[in-house]
Parts: structure tokens; C-alpha cells; sequence
């Protein structure tokens, strides 16, 4: 319903990058410059300052986003309220997820939703917890699920449910004997780590600086911004890692690696994230309840 064109414009306003909105919008680059030349045009006035590789909104591009806020939520709100006066919970759902929670936790919830109300098109984003975040306040997605706390100011966060972290490690790692590990304990050993922007690199950073240890004291050996990927590498030996339970729980269950608990324990909560406006459609709600009770009955189960 919203001019093609303050979508794009958006996009790059909220990004300051042509390459990064084209990259969020599914567009190539030239058709993201040719939507910004021709909404100057309509305007009779540059949006952008251009120069040294950067972009930055010129006062009248300011306005124009002020603007284009307002209007794409109210498009949005229009199309959503027309479609609900049908009745029926349906249409597409644009959700993203952190790694750990898309990979261990989304997929039964996902299916059970789609299989309750079939008329919706659920489609996942899987990403770190602070683009899943961006993406949320960009309107580029419906809904977020995180593994940190939020740092926006323009979205609303609910807690899902708790998740505990423990030290992984190979059945043959030294760490693999004890009952339970305490941080001064584990800095001696190589570590695997997820890359920086992952909720849980900033849990476990959190948590060793409560500690009383600095994260970068720590003998790092390889960052990895995948899960399976920090499985793998984890169960050859080459260190140990800090993950959620529920994204090893087959692997533990099969002998394959070793589960060791920490003391002081780490829980963290998992989020929901959601724009903070005054109107959030009937889907949305009803899959915040939904996952919401499906995510805590599967972590206390």
C-alpha cells in the first residue's frame, strides 16, 4: 500500500548504506539508487549527502524519514486490519531468530503454530541477536527472538523463559572430570567463542566480568559465529566452549560431549523483541502467546 519508494528510502535512512538496504530489501544495489533518485526528484531536493564513501540524511532527508515512520506503520496497520476482519489468523509472518534459539528451540514451535492456524506463511531469519534486533526496529521483520538483553529504545522486549549455559568440551577434555566448574577454573584452557554481536558472547562476557575476570583474558584459540559449527570444533578437542543446554542436548545425549555445569550457575533469559508502537496485529499477538508458552513449557520439560 506504502510507496515502494519510502520503503526504500527507509531502508537506506536507516542504515546509511545503499549495499546494506539492498541487502535487507532483497533488491539489487542499482535498484535501490534508482528508488532514491527518483523520490528526489519527486521532491526536487537531495535526501542524502553523499561523499569519502558515506552517506548521511540531509536536513530535508530528515524530515522525509520523520515522515516515512509514520506512514509505512499506518500502511502496515491498514493492510493488517482489512485482512482481520476476515476472522481468521493467516498471512505472512516475518520472524527472526538468534542462532542457538532458531536452531534448538524455533523449529517445533514454528511447526505447531503452523499446523494450529494453516492459513499462515511463518518465514525465519536466522542471524545474531543484535542484527535480529535491528532488523525488528527496521520493520524489516515482525518480531525477534534474542539471547541478550536489548539495547533499543524503539522496541519492546519480553521474557520468554530462562536457559542455562554450561561448559562444553570433548568426553577426553580435563574439564570433562569435574562435577562443576568455577570461572578461575576454566581461563587456563583454549576457548571457542562465538563472534562478537552474539547474545550469548555477551552473556558469557557478563558473567566472567561479574566474575572478576576480563572476557579478552581469556585464551580464545577461534571465534565462530555458528553453533554447529563451535560443536564440531569443540568435540575434537581442540578447547571447550560456554552454549545453551538445549543446543546440545543430542550431542550429550549420544556421549558425543560433555556437559559441566558452572558455579555460580548462568541463566540468562530468552526474549521476544517487537516494534513499540500502539498497534500490533492479531497474528503477531497471537504467535507472542503462543511461542511464549511453548518456549517455557519446553525448558522446564
Amino acid at each position: 500500500m506504502a510507496d515502494r519508494r519510502l520503503q526504500v528510502f527507509h531502508a537506506v535512512a536507516k542504515h546509511l548504506s545503499f549495499t546494506k538496504a539492498a541487502e535487507a530489501l532483497f533488491m539489487t544495489q542499482p535498484a535501490v539508487t534508482f528508488q532514491i533518485k527518483q523520490l528526489e526528484e519527486r521532491f526536487n531536493t537531495r535526501l542524502f549527502e553523499r561523499g569519502h564513501g558515506k552517506i548521511s540524511l540531509t536536513p530535508a532527508g530528515q524530515v522525509v524519514l520523520d515522515y516515512a515512520e509514520r506512514i509505512l506503520a499506518l500502511s502496515a496497520e491498514l493492510d493488517t486490519r482489512l485482512k482481520e476482519m476476515t476472522g481468521e489468523v493467516g498471512g505472512p509472518l516475518l520472524v527472526g531468530a538468534s542462532t542457538t534459539i532458531a536452531e534448538s528451540l524455533l523449529p517445533q514451535v514454528l511447526g505447531d503454530f503452523k499446523s494450529k492456524y494453516p492459513r499462515v506463511q511463518p518465514r525465519l531469519m536466522v542471524a545474531n541477536s543484535e542484527t535480529v534486533e535491528n532488523r525488528v526496529a527496521e520493520h524489516t521483520i515482525d518480531i525477534g527472538f534474542i539471547e541478550a538483553p536489548s539495547h533499543l529504545q524503539n522496541v519492546m522486549t519480553d521474557v520468554c523463559c530462562e536457559d542455562e549455559l554450561q561448559a562444553v568440551c570433548a568426553p577426553s577434555h580435563p574439564l570433562a572430570r569435574l562435577k562443576s566448574a568455577v570461572p578461575k577454573q576454566i581461563v587456563q584452557y583454549p576457548f571457542i567463542s562465538r563472534e562478537p554481536g552474539s547474545g550469548t558472547r555477551e552473556v558469557i562476557d557478563n558473567y566472567l566480568q561479574q566474575a572478576g575476570i576480563a572476557p579478552e583474558s581469556m585464551n580464545v584459540v577461534m571465534e565462530l559465529g555458528s553453533p554447529e559449527a563451535l560443536k564440531g570444533l569443540v568435540a575434537t578437542g581442540l578447547g571447550f566452549t560456554i552454549m545453551s543446554l538445549a543446543a546440545v542436548a543430542k550431542e550429550t545425549r549420544l556421549g558425543q560431549l560433555v556437559r559441566v555445569p558452572l558455579s555460580p550457575r548462568l541463566i540468562r533469559n530468552l526474549s521476544v523483541v517487537y516494534p513499540k508502537e500502539r498497534f500490533r496485529s492479531r497474528l503477531v499477538n497471537t504467535f507472542v502467546q503462543f511461542a511464549k508458552a511453548r518456549l517455557a513449557a519446553m525448558q522446564s520439560g
